[in-house]
């Protein structure tokens, strides 16, 4: 499965640029079958749920080429409606092509979706919301049969601001007849995202980034080209390798406005921060300070997807933190593996304090999931010693070379096949 091995101890310096966000590109991806017309999107990451992403499409009978970060599809020849269950099971976010599917053929079959074990992730909300819509669902033998005979606008308001079931309405709600209005809708800029390149293609969708979107159904869409928004989390990620190696590190190609909740939280571990139009400065602190209390939440709070990483860098923090999890339920997986490293992390529940050691020591470590492994690594960093991090494929579906960026910033890192 490969591995990263990693000797602690370099202060990390220099530039990353930051690639496309992973949560963006794969809903875009998915939007790309609803208008049998052609796409071509820029700042598109090496990242292998990407890749599966790109096999979908293939399979339901696209034409797909990818140059660099360039991918262009052709989503006029489509001619299947089931979604190969291997690639569903490999990637969670298979589930948004649900509504594109409706939306372009009335009729798909999906296998319940894999991913990242990071608790129960019910698709309940997604289903509710397509039956709201005029799907008619089935659910048998662990797959999902989904068929309409014409989608109409509706009012929906969901339970929870799910990103994902927010992205699925959009997608089914796009050539539904009528308009449909989302209450509690998630307020991720990735949807922000997602509204922009359907607009580009014809679609009349508003209110994205607020709780309130609405969509007027249209009757096609046209070709459109579009640059996707830089991955947040990974420049959130590289900021803590920053921080946890006492390093200087300038990041480029963000939207300061996305990592807001992340820079309060290392500005209170001690960290200096400097910041322009699209690029940061980030200087690690001699000591990092605890923090009394993180708590994941929807945007704008704080990102689940930062919980782990802010979880390496508070193991070696001065005094005890406490971060509540309220978004997963069993997204705590990496605590056991810092653990081995010699931090102090006791966990209850949804809840976990975090006693800063002196220092951490490499051990052999496995990543359970995508930001549990890229936490490990940044634990390594910072550790004394050489530090393993199996299953290092969970890392490659969010991060595009990883270890290569690390490598730039002066870490001394390596990956194994």
């Amino acid at each position: 499965m490969g591995k990263i091995i990693v000797t602690g101890g370099n202060s990390l310096t220099g530039e990353i640029n930051i690639a496309g966000a992973k949560n963006a590109v794969l809903p875009i991806l998915a939007a790309t079958v609803i208008g049998a017309n052609e796409s071509t999107i820029f700042n598109v990451p090496e990242l292998r749920d990407v890749e599966v992403m790109e096999k979908i499409l293939l399979s339901l009978g696209c034409n797909v080429k990818k140059m660099g970060n360039m991918m262009w599809i052709d989503s006029k020849p489509l001619n299947n409606i089931k979604i190969p269950e291997e690639l569903v099971r490999e990637m969670r976010s298979s589930i948004i092509l649900m509504g594109a599917m409706l939306s372009r053929t009335g009729e798909v079959i999906i296998s319940y979706p894999g991913g990242c074990e990071i608790g129960p992730r019910p698709i309940d909300m997604h289903l509710k919301a397509l039956r709201e819509l005029g799907a008619e669902i089935e659910e048998s033998h662990g797959f999902i049969y989904c068929k309409t005979k014409g989608l109409k606008g509706c009012e929906i308001q969901l339970d929870y601001p799910s990103v994902g079931a927010t992205e699925n309405i959009i997608l089914a709600a796009v050539k539904a007849k009528g308009t449909t209005t989302i209450r509690n809708a998630a307020r991720e800029p990735e949807i922000i995202d997602l509204q922009n390149f359907l607009n580009k293609a014809g679609a009349k969708i508003n209110g994205a980034g607020t709780s309130v979107i609405i969509i007027d159904g249209v009757d096609k869409l046209r070709d459109v080209t579009h640059n996707t928004m830089p991955d947040r989390i990974v420049a959130g990620t590289y900021m803590i390798a920053s921080a946890i190696t006492g390093g200087e590190v300038i990041i480029k190609n963000i939207i300061i406005d996305h990592l807001q909740a992340v820079i309060a939280k290392l500005k209170e571990a001690g960290c200096l921060i400097y910041s322009d139009n699209n690029s940061l400065k980030i200087i690690g602190p001699k000591k990092i300070n605890s923090i009394e209390m993180i708590q994941t939440l929807p945007y704008p709070g704080f990102p689940t997807d930062m919980q782990a990483q802010m979880m390496a860098l508070l193991s070696i923090a001065n005094g005890t933190s406490i971060i509540s999890e309220t978004v997963f339920e069993n997204r705590f997986k990496h605590a056991e593996e810092l653990i081995r490293m010699g931090a102090n992390i006791k966990v209850f529940g949804k809840v976990a304090i975090i006693k800063g050691v002196k220092e951490l020591t490499g051990a052999k470590t496995t990543a359970k999931d995508l930001r549990g492994g890229a936490c490990l690594v940044l634990a390594g960093l910072a550790a004394k010693g050489i530090t393993e991090v199996e299953n290092m494929y969970h890392i490659e579906r969010g991060y595009e070379n990883f270890h290569l960026e690390l490598k730039a910033l002066g870490a001394d890192i390596k990956k194994v096949d």
